[in-house]
Protein backbone atom coordinates (compact mmCIF):
# COMPACT_ATOMS: atom_id res chain seq x y z
CA UNK A 1 0.00 0.00 0.00
CA UNK A 2 1.14 3.33 -0.70
CA UNK A 3 2.48 4.76 2.49
CA UNK A 4 0.09 8.02 1.83
CA UNK A 5 -3.04 6.08 2.03
CA UNK A 6 -1.89 4.54 5.51
CA UNK A 7 -3.75 5.87 8.62
CA UNK A 8 -1.48 8.44 10.14
CA UNK A 9 -0.78 7.74 13.81
CA UNK A 10 1.50 9.73 16.13
CA UNK A 11 4.17 8.25 19.00
CA UNK A 12 4.43 10.54 22.09
CA UNK A 13 7.59 9.48 24.04
CA UNK A 14 10.69 10.80 25.29
CA UNK A 15 12.46 7.75 24.57
CA UNK A 16 13.95 7.25 20.65
CA UNK A 17 14.53 3.80 21.57
CA UNK A 18 10.87 3.19 22.69
CA UNK A 19 9.30 5.59 19.70
CA UNK A 20 11.16 3.11 17.21
CA UNK A 21 10.49 -0.15 19.06
CA UNK A 22 6.67 0.49 18.24
CA UNK A 23 7.51 1.94 15.12
CA UNK A 24 9.01 -1.06 13.67
CA UNK A 25 6.15 -3.23 15.02
CA UNK A 26 3.31 -0.85 12.93
CA UNK A 27 4.93 0.62 9.89
CA UNK A 28 3.94 -1.55 7.65
CA UNK A 29 -0.30 -0.53 8.79
CA UNK A 30 0.83 3.00 9.24
CA UNK A 31 2.44 6.21 8.42
CA UNK A 32 3.80 7.00 11.81
CA UNK A 33 4.68 10.57 12.59
CA UNK A 34 6.80 11.17 16.39
CA UNK A 35 6.75 13.41 19.38
CA UNK A 36 9.57 13.64 21.91
CA UNK A 37 6.86 14.88 24.50
CA UNK A 38 3.79 16.20 25.46
CA UNK A 39 4.22 19.32 24.10
CA UNK A 40 5.54 18.26 20.80
CA UNK A 41 2.75 15.93 20.74
CA UNK A 42 0.13 18.71 21.31
CA UNK A 43 1.55 21.32 18.87
CA UNK A 44 1.82 18.20 15.89
CA UNK A 45 -2.00 17.94 16.55
CA UNK A 46 -2.68 21.62 16.46
CA UNK A 47 -1.16 21.50 12.25
CA UNK A 48 -1.54 18.36 11.53
CA UNK A 49 -5.24 17.17 10.51
CA UNK A 50 -3.91 13.82 8.96
CA UNK A 51 -3.30 12.76 12.12
CA UNK A 52 -6.24 9.59 13.61
CA UNK A 53 -5.33 8.58 16.53
CA UNK A 54 -2.08 8.97 19.29
CA UNK A 55 -0.14 6.63 21.75
CA UNK A 56 1.29 8.52 24.23
CA UNK A 57 3.79 7.51 27.19
CA UNK A 58 2.67 8.36 30.74
CA UNK A 59 6.06 9.92 32.44
CA UNK A 60 7.70 13.11 29.82
CA UNK A 61 9.32 15.90 30.50
CA UNK A 62 7.79 19.47 29.95
CA UNK A 63 3.84 17.75 29.51
CA UNK A 64 3.44 14.32 30.89
CA UNK A 65 0.99 11.61 29.05
CA UNK A 66 -2.11 12.55 31.61
CA UNK A 67 -1.62 15.95 30.85
CA UNK A 68 -1.61 15.19 27.10
CA UNK A 69 -4.65 13.61 27.05
CA UNK A 70 -6.49 15.98 29.49
CA UNK A 71 -5.75 18.90 27.32
CA UNK A 72 -6.82 17.03 24.20
CA UNK A 73 -10.11 16.32 25.66
CA UNK A 74 -10.44 19.59 27.05
CA UNK A 75 -9.54 21.19 23.22
CA UNK A 76 -12.23 23.07 21.77
CA UNK A 77 -11.21 21.78 17.87
CA UNK A 78 -13.76 19.04 17.39
CA UNK A 79 -11.19 17.28 15.59
CA UNK A 80 -8.74 17.01 18.25
CA UNK A 81 -11.45 16.97 20.95
CA UNK A 82 -12.80 13.13 19.72
CA UNK A 83 -9.32 12.27 18.90
CA UNK A 84 -8.13 8.28 19.69
CA UNK A 85 -5.81 8.19 22.67
CA UNK A 86 -3.43 5.19 23.82
CA UNK A 87 -1.91 5.48 26.58
CA UNK A 88 1.02 2.39 26.23
CA UNK A 89 3.24 1.98 29.73
CA UNK A 90 5.35 -0.25 31.78
CA UNK A 91 3.77 0.40 34.70
CA UNK A 92 0.86 -2.07 34.77
CA UNK A 93 -0.69 -1.07 38.16
CA UNK A 94 -4.71 -0.17 38.27
CA UNK A 95 -4.02 3.23 39.71
CA UNK A 96 -2.17 3.95 36.51
CA UNK A 97 -4.78 2.53 34.06
CA UNK A 98 -7.54 3.90 36.03
CA UNK A 99 -6.45 7.65 35.75
CA UNK A 100 -5.67 7.41 32.15
CA UNK A 101 -8.84 6.05 31.80
CA UNK A 102 -11.00 8.87 34.10
CA UNK A 103 -8.70 11.63 32.12
CA UNK A 104 -10.04 10.33 28.73
CA UNK A 105 -7.88 7.54 27.34
CA UNK A 106 -9.48 5.54 24.42
CA UNK A 107 -7.65 2.40 25.43
CA UNK A 108 -4.47 2.10 28.18
CA UNK A 109 -1.97 -1.28 27.01
CA UNK A 110 1.38 -1.93 28.43
CA UNK A 111 5.27 -1.99 26.47
CA UNK A 112 4.88 -5.95 26.62
CA UNK A 113 1.50 -6.01 24.50
CA UNK A 114 2.02 -8.34 21.69
CA UNK A 115 2.55 -6.94 18.09
CA UNK A 116 -1.28 -9.06 17.04
CA UNK A 117 -3.19 -7.49 19.71
CA UNK A 118 -1.28 -4.54 19.75
CA UNK A 119 -2.61 -3.88 15.69
CA UNK A 120 -5.75 -5.19 16.40
CA UNK A 121 -6.36 -2.63 18.92
CA UNK A 122 -5.21 0.07 16.46
CA UNK A 123 -6.84 -1.25 13.24
CA UNK A 124 -9.93 -1.31 15.58
CA UNK A 125 -9.32 2.20 17.21
CA UNK A 126 -9.13 3.98 13.71
CA UNK A 127 -12.07 1.97 12.11
CA UNK A 128 -14.01 3.48 14.77
CA UNK A 129 -12.88 6.75 13.95
CA UNK A 130 -13.30 6.59 10.18
CA UNK A 131 -16.76 5.68 11.02
CA UNK A 132 -17.53 8.05 13.24
CA UNK A 133 -16.23 10.58 10.91
CA UNK A 134 -18.46 9.40 7.94
CA UNK A 135 -21.24 9.75 10.27
CA UNK A 136 -20.70 13.37 11.32
CA UNK A 137 -19.81 13.89 7.42
CA UNK A 138 -23.03 12.39 6.22
CA UNK A 139 -24.72 14.50 8.33
CA UNK A 140 -23.31 17.82 7.42
CA UNK A 141 -23.39 16.61 3.99
CA UNK A 142 -27.28 16.82 4.11
CA UNK A 143 -28.13 20.75 4.86
CA UNK A 144 -26.84 23.98 4.63
CA UNK A 145 -23.79 24.53 7.43
CA UNK A 146 -25.01 27.08 9.88
CA UNK A 147 -22.08 28.61 10.47
CA UNK A 148 -21.56 30.10 7.12
CA UNK A 149 -25.02 29.73 5.23
CA UNK A 150 -23.14 27.54 2.67
CA UNK A 151 -23.97 24.57 1.04
CA UNK A 152 -21.35 21.40 1.91
CA UNK A 153 -19.52 18.95 0.25
CA UNK A 154 -22.46 17.12 -1.44
CA UNK A 155 -23.71 19.85 -2.83
CA UNK A 156 -20.25 21.01 -4.43
CA UNK A 157 -19.52 16.99 -5.42
CA UNK A 158 -22.98 17.20 -7.41
CA UNK A 159 -22.30 20.61 -9.14
CA UNK A 160 -18.71 19.36 -9.78
CA UNK A 161 -20.10 16.31 -11.61
CA UNK A 162 -22.18 18.41 -13.72
CA UNK A 163 -19.70 20.70 -14.94
CA UNK A 164 -17.02 18.13 -15.52
CA UNK A 165 -19.48 16.58 -17.30
CA UNK A 166 -20.52 19.22 -19.86
CA UNK A 167 -17.35 19.90 -20.37
CA UNK A 168 -15.86 16.71 -21.03
CA UNK A 169 -18.21 16.45 -23.67
CA UNK A 170 -18.54 20.23 -25.20
CA UNK A 171 -14.63 20.67 -24.51
CA UNK A 172 -13.11 23.78 -22.17
CA UNK A 173 -11.93 24.08 -18.77
CA UNK A 174 -12.71 23.37 -14.98
CA UNK A 175 -11.25 25.01 -12.32
CA UNK A 176 -10.98 23.69 -9.76
CA UNK A 177 -10.09 25.74 -5.83
CA UNK A 178 -9.84 24.44 -2.21
CA UNK A 179 -9.12 27.65 0.20
CA UNK A 180 -7.96 26.39 3.86
CA UNK A 181 -7.31 28.95 6.87
CA UNK A 182 -3.85 29.14 7.69
CA UNK A 183 -3.35 28.79 11.79
CA UNK A 184 -7.15 28.29 11.83
CA UNK A 185 -7.12 25.11 14.60
CA UNK A 186 -4.75 26.94 16.55
CA UNK A 187 -6.82 29.94 17.01
CA UNK A 188 -10.07 28.48 17.41
CA UNK A 189 -7.70 26.75 20.18
CA UNK A 190 -6.82 30.14 21.98
CA UNK A 191 -9.71 31.82 21.24
CA UNK A 192 -12.33 29.22 21.75
CA UNK A 193 -15.04 28.40 19.02
CA UNK A 194 -16.66 31.32 18.86
CA UNK A 195 -13.89 33.17 17.16
CA UNK A 196 -13.92 30.32 14.50
CA UNK A 197 -17.45 30.85 13.52
CA UNK A 198 -16.76 34.41 13.44
CA UNK A 199 -13.93 34.08 11.15
CA UNK A 200 -15.48 31.39 8.67
CA UNK A 201 -19.02 33.28 8.31
CA UNK A 202 -16.78 36.95 7.68
CA UNK A 203 -14.56 34.58 5.01
CA UNK A 204 -17.74 32.99 3.49
CA UNK A 205 -19.01 36.52 2.73
CA UNK A 206 -15.49 37.31 1.30
CA UNK A 207 -15.76 34.64 -1.22
CA UNK A 208 -19.44 34.60 -1.54
CA UNK A 209 -19.04 38.10 -2.84
CA UNK A 210 -15.89 37.55 -5.20
CA UNK A 211 -16.74 34.07 -6.99
CA UNK A 212 -19.26 34.48 -10.31
CA UNK A 213 -22.90 32.95 -10.38
CA UNK A 214 -21.93 30.28 -12.95
CA UNK A 215 -19.53 29.81 -9.62
CA UNK A 216 -20.33 27.11 -7.15
CA UNK A 217 -18.98 27.58 -3.25
CA UNK A 218 -19.64 25.60 -0.30
CA UNK A 219 -17.99 24.67 2.67
CA UNK A 220 -15.58 22.01 2.36
CA UNK A 221 -14.57 20.84 5.77
CA UNK A 222 -13.93 23.00 9.36
CA UNK A 223 -11.55 25.41 8.19
CA UNK A 224 -11.82 25.10 4.50
CA UNK A 225 -14.02 26.64 1.13
CA UNK A 226 -13.71 24.98 -1.50
CA UNK A 227 -15.32 26.38 -5.31
CA UNK A 228 -15.75 25.15 -8.97
CA UNK A 229 -15.37 27.70 -11.88
CA UNK A 230 -16.35 26.17 -14.93
CA UNK A 231 -14.82 27.85 -18.96
CA UNK A 232 -11.80 28.98 -16.55
CA UNK A 233 -8.31 27.85 -17.60
CA UNK A 234 -5.44 27.56 -15.10
CA UNK A 235 -3.62 30.42 -15.29
CA UNK A 236 -7.03 32.46 -14.84
CA UNK A 237 -7.86 29.97 -12.00
CA UNK A 238 -4.58 30.97 -10.51
CA UNK A 239 -4.97 34.76 -10.98
CA UNK A 240 -8.69 34.43 -9.23
CA UNK A 241 -6.99 32.30 -6.32
CA UNK A 242 -4.05 35.31 -5.84
CA UNK A 243 -6.51 38.16 -5.91
CA UNK A 244 -8.40 36.25 -3.38
CA UNK A 245 -5.18 35.24 -1.12
CA UNK A 246 -4.05 39.04 -1.54
CA UNK A 247 -7.23 40.70 -0.53
CA UNK A 248 -7.40 38.38 3.05
CA UNK A 249 -3.96 38.88 3.25
CA UNK A 250 -4.33 42.48 3.53
CA UNK A 251 -7.26 42.79 5.33
CA UNK A 252 -7.86 43.99 8.59
CA UNK A 253 -9.74 41.71 10.72
CA UNK A 254 -10.84 42.60 14.53
CA UNK A 255 -12.40 40.82 17.58
CA UNK A 256 -13.57 42.45 20.42
CA UNK A 257 -10.66 45.32 19.87
CA UNK A 258 -7.80 43.35 18.60
CA UNK A 259 -6.77 43.05 15.31
CA UNK A 260 -6.08 39.68 13.85
CA UNK A 261 -4.15 38.45 10.94
CA UNK A 262 -5.60 36.07 8.73
CA UNK A 263 -4.15 34.51 5.66
CA UNK A 264 -5.27 31.33 3.33
CA UNK A 265 -3.38 28.92 1.10
CA UNK A 266 -5.29 27.32 -2.61
CA UNK A 267 -4.61 25.00 -3.86
CA UNK A 268 -6.03 24.20 -7.99
CA UNK A 269 -6.62 21.19 -9.98
CA UNK A 270 -7.88 22.01 -13.56
CA UNK A 271 -10.11 19.04 -15.83
CA UNK A 272 -8.48 18.40 -18.50
CA UNK A 273 -5.14 19.62 -17.00
CA UNK A 274 -5.16 17.30 -14.05
CA UNK A 275 -6.57 14.65 -16.11
CA UNK A 276 -10.40 13.86 -16.86
CA UNK A 277 -10.99 12.04 -13.81
CA UNK A 278 -14.13 13.06 -11.47
CA UNK A 279 -15.43 15.50 -9.29
CA UNK A 280 -14.09 13.36 -5.87
CA UNK A 281 -11.03 12.67 -7.11
CA UNK A 282 -9.84 16.43 -8.75
CA UNK A 283 -10.86 17.85 -5.28
CA UNK A 284 -9.11 15.66 -3.64
CA UNK A 285 -5.98 16.56 -5.50
CA UNK A 286 -6.73 20.21 -4.90
CA UNK A 287 -7.23 19.45 -1.15
CA UNK A 288 -3.83 17.66 -1.36
CA UNK A 289 -2.26 21.07 -2.81
CA UNK A 290 -3.64 22.96 -0.15
CA UNK A 291 -2.50 21.03 2.33
CA UNK A 292 0.97 20.31 1.47
CA UNK A 293 1.29 24.12 0.81
CA UNK A 294 0.10 25.01 4.28
CA UNK A 295 2.02 22.61 5.98
CA UNK A 296 5.33 24.47 4.22
CA UNK A 297 4.29 27.61 5.93
CA UNK A 298 1.58 28.73 3.57
CA UNK A 299 -0.04 31.86 2.43
CA UNK A 300 0.40 31.19 -1.02
CA UNK A 301 -1.41 29.00 -4.23
CA UNK A 302 -0.44 26.19 -5.11
CA UNK A 303 -1.10 24.18 -8.46
CA UNK A 304 0.02 21.44 -10.81
CA UNK A 305 2.92 23.45 -11.34
CA UNK A 306 4.32 26.79 -9.96
CA UNK A 307 3.68 30.08 -11.43
CA UNK A 308 3.54 33.63 -10.85
CA UNK A 309 1.32 36.15 -10.02
CA UNK A 310 1.01 36.53 -13.49
CA UNK A 311 -0.44 33.03 -14.30
CA UNK A 312 2.74 32.78 -16.32
CA UNK A 313 4.96 29.19 -15.37
CA UNK A 314 7.56 30.09 -13.17
CA UNK A 315 11.15 30.43 -14.77
CA UNK A 316 14.55 28.42 -12.90
CA UNK A 317 15.60 31.88 -11.88
CA UNK A 318 12.20 33.30 -10.30
CA UNK A 319 11.92 30.09 -8.16
CA UNK A 320 15.48 30.88 -7.34
CA UNK A 321 14.30 33.85 -6.02
CA UNK A 322 11.58 32.69 -4.53
CA UNK A 323 13.28 30.53 -2.45
CA UNK A 324 16.08 32.77 -1.34
CA UNK A 325 13.08 34.91 -0.04
CA UNK A 326 11.74 32.54 2.23
CA UNK A 327 8.98 31.40 -0.37
CA UNK A 328 9.52 27.90 -0.58
CA UNK A 329 5.52 26.95 -0.59
CA UNK A 330 4.67 28.63 -4.08
CA UNK A 331 8.18 26.75 -6.08
CA UNK A 332 7.04 23.29 -4.18
CA UNK A 333 4.20 22.33 -6.51
CA UNK A 334 6.58 22.79 -9.37
CA UNK A 335 9.14 20.31 -8.26
CA UNK A 336 9.05 17.40 -10.63
CA UNK A 337 8.45 19.74 -13.22
CA UNK A 338 11.68 22.33 -12.51
CA UNK A 339 13.38 18.54 -12.19
CA UNK A 340 12.64 17.45 -15.68
CA UNK A 341 13.48 21.14 -16.73
CA UNK A 342 17.00 21.01 -15.12
CA UNK A 343 17.69 17.11 -15.94
CA UNK A 344 20.54 17.96 -18.76
CA UNK A 345 22.12 20.23 -16.00
CA UNK A 346 22.08 17.78 -13.56
CA UNK A 347 23.39 14.64 -15.60
CA UNK A 348 26.83 17.36 -16.14
CA UNK A 349 27.23 17.96 -12.24
CA UNK A 350 26.80 14.77 -11.41
CA UNK A 351 29.20 13.38 -13.70
CA UNK A 352 31.95 16.59 -12.96
CA UNK A 353 31.00 15.40 -9.09
CA UNK A 354 31.30 12.05 -9.45
CA UNK A 355 27.67 11.55 -7.94
CA UNK A 356 25.50 9.98 -11.25
CA UNK A 357 24.12 7.80 -9.34
CA UNK A 358 21.74 9.80 -7.29
CA UNK A 359 21.12 12.06 -10.66
CA UNK A 360 20.00 8.51 -12.04
CA UNK A 361 18.14 7.82 -9.04
CA UNK A 362 16.10 11.14 -9.56
CA UNK A 363 15.57 10.16 -12.98
CA UNK A 364 14.43 6.47 -12.10
CA UNK A 365 12.06 8.36 -9.78
CA UNK A 366 10.07 10.70 -12.12
CA UNK A 367 9.81 7.97 -14.53
CA UNK A 368 8.22 5.76 -11.97
CA UNK A 369 5.88 8.90 -11.25
CA UNK A 370 5.28 9.66 -14.56
CA UNK A 371 4.17 5.71 -14.90
CA UNK A 372 1.78 5.97 -11.86
CA UNK A 373 0.41 9.08 -13.00
CA UNK A 374 -0.41 7.85 -16.41
CA UNK A 375 -1.53 4.32 -15.04
CA UNK A 376 -3.77 6.45 -12.52
CA UNK A 377 -5.62 8.53 -15.37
Amino acid sequence: MNKAALPRIMVVDDSRIVRATIIKRIRDRFDVREAGDGEDGWEALLVDPSIQLVITDHSMPRLDGYGLIERIRASKVARIRDLPVIMISGDEGEPARKRAKDLGATDFITKGTGTAELLARLDTLVELGRSQDALEEARADAAIDVVTGLPQRLFLLRQAEQSLSFFHRHGGHVGILVIGLDRFDELVAAEGDQLGDALLGRFAQVLAGAVRKEDSLARWGPSQFAVITPGIDPAQAHQFAERLRTAVAVASINYHGRALRLTVTVGLASSPEDGELDAERLLSIAERRMTTAKTAGGNCVAGSVARMESGSIMSVEEALGCLAAGREAIVRPGAREFALRLLPLLRLLGSELQASEAVAEIERMLAQESSDQSQTT
